[in-house]
């Protein structure tokens, strides 16, 4: 974890996390891919555009580029999962074009991926396979410590990677764990990821006298104000002060290991915006958190080295820290060093998650991982802040009060149509396309999907 004490040489230690999203569950005709990623119109966060030219040597030109690209290749790469279901075998992108590559395991499913502008790879084993291995590694995990450090599906050769010190080590690990050794690459690391115990989500927090953290992204639930952040910076119970040492709030879920994501609920002197803390202080805009692909650039905010960027380099990796291993976090080249942990984790506008461990640091380099912001959510029922909110949140009502529309209460894994109406935050929002609801694609979030009325 990335939480700093304050008391004793914890301060070495950085915390991982990790994120996780789904695609659209209906038909392919049906589901549209919503353009809620960033584009490379003029409103893009000047300290953004910084922060990229300076950590991926692009010019401002270029990192406008990449990032309509990558926005483009993010709903391109949506679409694409859904319509080639079973068959589908990961996508990234690459280059300073993004340029947009999807695998398939049906060499017959070439055409309509080039049809859509995309790079064709067959490859023998779809995503489903892969994942299921790496559920295997992980539940083998579950039951005793590995002496591998880091495992993850790498789609780029369709294979499950696993980081070790001593590769006869991990070559026993999947072997023990009954994982399909054919589908497994073993790769010699002297990676050691470990907690950090130090935190800032952009701004930095203090739990009780024993040490700080980062705030992730500011939420709401209900009308109560809050904060999502990484699950090792603190327990159930466990009291916070802000960056001012003002009293602060109250950690109402936390769960680590397996996971690494919590919640704190503020008291009514804290009000959550929808902004992360970028480079010089300035506010970076949170709109939505649809999850960026493997290639696409990310940033980082930390309250111990601030405002970092590299790209994604995997989703759905687990590691293994001394008090355990965690599950479906996403890996990073971004830098990081104790006390980032719990930090917000953004591409383009979009949130990703938040910090949870890694290792190196921010004067010679290192590897980071994030747990998704979407899961949390999930998890406890959050909404994220995001400048497309309509306002507080505030109650969003029972799907039976007489004054809901047709539509009721926007809920999650329902099937929209294209007219129907619901209501969310105490707004209304017509449907523009079909579509089957996912936590992470809240009416205000997309406004490809839903237009408030």
């Amino acid at each position: 974890m990335l939480h700093r004490s304050v008391k004793a040489a914890c301060a070495a230690v950085l915390a991982v996390g990790a994120l996780s999203a789904t695609g659209l569950q209906a038909t392919a005709a049906a589901d549209p891919a919503p353009a809620s990623t960033p584009s490379a119109s003029a409103d893009v966060d000047p300290r953004l555009l910084d922060a990229l030219q300076r950590d991926l040597g692009l010019t401002e030109a270029g990192a406008r580029q990449r990032l309509a690209a990558e926005s483009r290749a993010t709903a391109d790469a949506r679409t694409l999962s859904t319509a080639l279901g079973d068959t589908f075998a990961g996508a990234w992108v690459s280059g300073d074009d993004a340029h947009l590559t999807v695998a398939t395991s049906d060499p017959a499913d070439a055409s309509r991926i080039t049809d859509g502008g995309a790079r064709a790879q067959v490859v023998p084993h779809g995503l489903a396979e892969l994942e299921a291995a790496k559920a295997t590694l992980d539940a083998a995990a579950l039951e005793e410590a590995p002496a591998a450090r880091v495992w993850y599906i790498d789609v780029t050769t369709n294979t499950v990677v696993v980081h070790a010190p001593d590769p006869a080590d991990a070559r026993a690990f999947v072997a023990d764990s009954g994982a399909d050794a054919s589908l497994v690459r073993v790769v010699a690391s002297d990676e050691a990821p470990r907690p950090l115990y130090d935190l800032r989500g952009g701004d930095a927090y203090y739990m009780g006298s024993s040490g700080r953290c980062s705030v992730g992204f500011p939420v709401t639930r209900g009308t109560q104000q809050g904060f999502a952040t990484a699950g090792h910076c603190g327990r159930v119970g466990t009291t916070t002060s802000g960056y001012n040492r003002a009293a602060q709030g109250t950690f109402q879920g936390s769960s680590f290991p397996g996971n690494d994501y919590a919640w704190v609920a503020t008291n009514s002197s804290w009000t959550a915006t929808p902004y992360v803390k970028g480079s010089g202080g300035q506010n970076i805009q949170v709109t939505g958190s649809t999850q960026a692909p493997v290639g696409a650039s990310i940033c980082r905010s930390g309250s111990t080295t601030g405002w970092h960027c590299g790209t994604i380099q995997q989703h759905n990796t687990s590691v293994t820290y001394p008090e355990g291993t965690i599950t479906g976090v996403t890996r990073t080249s971004v830098c990081a060093e104790p006390g980032d942990s719990g930090g917000s984790y953004i591409s383009g506008s979009q949130a990703q998650g938040v910090t949870s461990g890694g290792s190196g640091n921010c004067r010679t380099g290192g590897t980071t991982y994030h747990q998704p912001v979407n899961e949390i959510l999930s998890a406890y029922g959050l909404t994220l802040k995001t400048t497309t909110d309509p306002g507080d949140p505030g109650d969003p009502g029972d799907p039976g009060d007489p004054g809901d529309p047709p539509g009721g209460t926007w809920a999650a894994g329902t099937q929209y149509q294209a007219g129907d109406t619901v209501t969310y935050g105490g707004a209304t929002y017509r449907c523009r396309q079909g579509h089957r609801a996912q936590t992470g694609w809240e009416p205000p979030n997309v406004p490809a999907l839903w237009q408030r009325v």
